[in-house]
């Protein structure tokens, strides 16, 4: 069938569809003469294209609403049900998926635990993992329209071959894309898990309506997301972002880096790091998000006037003050390229630091860069993985379904 002429009847149903639906996505249930108002659709070419749209089973009635004396209008509004994607986040240590329908309300979650094996089946459990989260929102793996996956990595689209994620066993496959799509039954997109977080920052978090910003991610290792004019930055091979294994200040160089989580900026700031840093100031524990809590904590406290606690104190803002200057001179060699209007941090060590260690962090930023751009901590709820990778499923999916509605 030919593709319709501009400014053909084909083409004119296609967009007032396409209106309607982002109207009734955007403004829940709507009359017809609320969704012509909203569109500037003729209240005649309105009545027409929701009873198309409804015929196609993306549209359904949702009772009356009272208008005029003696008169009502019935409620139209999407079919939420008309599509289901699948978001998820792949760590070595599980798989966890959440489902969603055409208007984002999510149905259904499963985790898979992934113990470490050497030789893995990635098809197997990654369709293992699907099926949990499908099974969950009543549904099977045959209806979903679209799975993203973010992983602690990069898929080079050169090759084909995921990047970055030795630590991860049995993803690195020729066409690991076509062959996760090829196997599963389901369209898949592969994308790094700190982009996909600042696709969730973009969306409804910090960075909502932003044109360029960073998004620095610090849990167990060190990552970056770029989005420039409202897009990610993804780079020639994928690895765009990828700053802990760039040379810092202070650290020693590091020539042909290939284990994860080693490179100048993640031996200053990874959890490890970070972890090692704050035993050097007497806090005790082994994991460093847990610590820095307490440490943060510390230096917000109010005085007791005890000389323990004001030694803790001392000792807390000394640890913060340290961690926050590294991160400055990590995030100026960034800002010095790229120039962006936003900084936000995340992950769960950055998270654990709070106000405490995002003021300071800007403190020192600010001091070394001549552009001063904002630094936030994520606003983001939950996993902004999973939220990220469902935003993105969401997007490509409603794309499809709106733009070829119309016969």
């Amino acid at each position: 069938m030919p593709a319709p002429v501009p400014g053909t009847p084909s083409l004119l149903r296609a967009i007032n569809d396409r209106a309607a639906l982002e109207a009734l996505l955007a403004r829940g249930p709507l009359t017809r003469p609320e969704l012509s108002e909203l569109t500037g659709i003729s209240k005649p070419t309105a009545s027409q294209l929701l009873a198309r749209l409804e015929e196609a089973g993306l549209v359904v009635r949702d009772g009356t609403r009272a208008g005029l004396p003696g008169r009502t209008a019935g409620l139209y509004r999407l079919n939420a049900a008309a599509a289901h994607v699948a978001g998820a986040d792949v760590t070595p240590a599980r798989i966890s998926v959440s489902v969603a329908d055409l208007a984002g309300t999510v149905v259904g979650a499963h985790t898979l635990e992934t113990p470490g094996r050497i030789r893995v089946d990635v098809v197997a459990r990654m369709g293992e993992a699907l099926d949990g989260a499908a099974k969950d929102a009543g549904l099977t793996r045959a209806d979903l329209d679209r799975a993203v996956i973010g992983i602690q990595g990069a898929v080079d689209p050169g090759t084909g071959r995921l990047g970055y994620a030795a630590h991860i066993p049995g993803w690195h496959i020729p066409d690991l894309v076509g062959t996760l799509s090829g196997g599963l039954g389901v369209p898949v997109a592969i994308e790094n898990d700190v982009n996909l977080a600042a696709l969730a920052e973009l969306a409804g978090g910090r960075a909502a309506g932003a044109g360029d910003f960073v998004l620095l991610w610090v849990a167990d290792g060190v990552g970056m997301a770029v989005v420039l004019n409202g897009a990610l930055h993804r780079g020639a091979t994928g690895g765009a972002g990828e700053i802990g294994y760039m040379p810092a200040v202070g650290a020693p160089l590091m020539r042909d880096v290939r284990r994860t989580h080693t490179g100048g900026v993640h031996s200053l700031t990874g959890g490890v790091a970070v972890l090692r840093l704050l035993r050097e100031h007497g806090f005790r524990g082994r994991d460093a998000a847990a610590v820095l809590r307490r440490a943060a904590a510390t230096v917000g406290a109010a005085p007791t006037g005890t000389r323990t606690a004001a030694d803790a104190g001392a000792r807390a803002e000394r640890a913060l003050t340290e961690l926050a200057s590294r991160l400055g001179v990590t995030l100026a060699t960034v800002v010095g390229v790229l120039d962006p209007a936003l900084v936000v941090l995340t992950g769960d060590v950055l998270h654990a630091g709070g106000e405490p260690l995002r003021a300071r962090v800007e403190q020192h930023l600010h001091s070394l860069t001549i552009p001063r751009p904002k630094v936030r901590i994520s606003s983001v709820q939950g996993n902004p993985v999973l939220a990220g990778a469902l935003q993105q499923a969401l997007q490509e999916t409603r794309e499809e379904v709106f733009s070829t509605t119309a016969p």
